[in-house]
């Protein structure tokens, strides 16, 4: 290659030589051209215990992707941690008609039970490790604060960064899978202290609890990749990162990833380097962004509706995108009881998914809420919502979800927790 511009150690540059094998040579000078058109100056070896995959469906259109695993693993280049990845396409209790059901199986994910051998064989925690939300303690991938990361999936980056304070740039997907294998990414971005101090001051001045999604969606689309630093939200969820906190800010975190480009953002008195640094860690002349009820609400009411019929009555519910956590699943659980009570119903009268990891799911359904939830007729499942509608015949369908990620990225409608709650148990007005 050409002359390298990024520092290299003894050992990183005997593997760049080939010391390790021709193929663990071109990963790591993939890393390095990666790292040298970001303006890398080093190196770093990733500490992080586990590595976190985005590419989790066994689409036919990858077989690039299955090619360079079956390289990967026949030249014994496994990864050197173990890894968790995002959740599965397809799960047979989530509705979809027998057309559907065939476009799955024969013509889209057609290659996932050999792809999910590839994922074992490289490195997979196990067969419940299929979640976007591996940092759940019931996953067991959390990292520690200070941790370097070779993750991809944008909501895991923006939360590891923000809510545990771990270091990690977005990657795509293999580049994520490179770094776990060589051991090593290259240092720039939100790997550096420089790169982690806030452009952006956004003060929230809201007269009640601001939406999650949406808050997160106003600063996402604001501040695209830049980082904010958030102020005003303690009014609302307080001081302290227990259960309650970090499912907003999970759900907060995917918006602003999803709906820009936000890697991490500080939360002003709440997440680990804003206590530990407050604002210095805002930038000189750093912009400042006011949110009030009113700017949040023009900005949900100019989300565009791409269904074909926008006066269509909805066919389905998703609720769990980013994937719900345990605590999120007994509070839903209560609300849907609670509405449809009200309402004089039994049943939710539009087909309702709620998605959570395989092992939250595990833990759920070991209590009473697993029956309460089930009479309610709402599914639980640990399929990624985003990956069923890209089937396109599903994306036809009219569905509604709570989740701005999934909003973006699909023809999927979004409505806030309150306004879906009454959709899925009285029905849409």
């Amino acid at each position: 290659m050409a002359e390298i511009k990024i520092e290299l150690t003894p050992e990183q540059l005997a593997i760049l030589n080939g010391e390790k094998g021709e193929t663990m040579a071109k990963i790591m000078k993939t890393l390095v051209m990666y790292g040298e058109t970001f303006g890398a100056t080093k190196m770093v070896p990733v500490t992080g215990k586990k590595g976190h995959l985005v590419t989790s469906f066994g689409i036919k259109v990858m077989k690039p992707v299955y090619e360079l695993m079956d390289r990967l693993i026949s030249d014994g280049v496994v990864s050197g941690q173990q890894f968790s990845v995002d959740p599965k396409p397809v799960d047979k209790n989530v509705p979809a008609s027998f057309l559907e059901n065939l476009i799955f199986k024969k013509f889209m994910y057609s290659a996932q039970d050999m792809y999910d051998g590839q994922l074992q064989k490289m490195g997979l925690v196990s067969d419940t490790a299929y979640t976007c939300t591996c940092y759940l303690d019931e996953v067991g991938n959390t990292p520690e604060k200070g941790d370097i990361l070779s993750w991809a999936e944008s909501s895991a980056v923006v939360y590891a960064n923000s809510v545990l304070g771990a270091r990690c740039n977005r990657n795509s997907g293999i580049i994520d899978l490179f770094g776990s294998i060589v051991g090593y990414v290259p240092y720039f971005g939100l790997l550096t202290d420089e790169g982690r101090k806030a452009t952006w001051i956004v003060e929230v001045k809201t007269d009640k609890i601001p939406e999650a999604q949406v808050l997160g969606s106003a600063i996402g689309m604001k501040v695209m990749e830049d980082v904010p630093y958030v102020k005003g939200l303690d009014k609302w969820i307080g001081n302290e990162l227990n259960d309650d906190a970090k499912a907003y800010l999970k759900d907060f975190g995917a918006a602003t990833a999803s709906n820009g480009a936000v890697g991490l953002y500080h939360i002003d008195g709440l997440t680990p380097e804003a206590v530990e640094m407050g604002e210095a860690l805002i930038s000189e002349n750093a912009q400042v962004y006011v949110i009030d009820d009113a700017e949040l609400e023009r900005v949900k009411n100019n989300y565009p509706v791409i269904w074909k019929d926008k006066n269509a009555e909805p066919k389905l519910c998703f609720i769990g995108c980013p994937h719900l956590t345990y605590s999120q699943l007994i509070d839903w659980t209560e609300k849907v009881e609670a509405g449809l009570k009200a309402a004089g119903n039994s049943k939710v009268v539009i087909p309702t998914v709620f998605t959570a990891a395989p092992t939250v799911v595990e833990k759920f359904n070991k209590t009473a809420y697993a029956a309460r939830l089930k009479k309610t007729g709402v599914i639980l499942s640990y399929i990624c919502p985003l990956m069923y509608m890209n089937n396109p015949l599903c994306g036809k369908k009219p569905v509604i979800t709570n989740s701005n990620k999934l909003r973006t990225y699909t023809t999927s409608r979004y409505y806030t927790n309150s306004d879906i709650l009454d959709c899925i148990t009285k029905g849409v007005k």
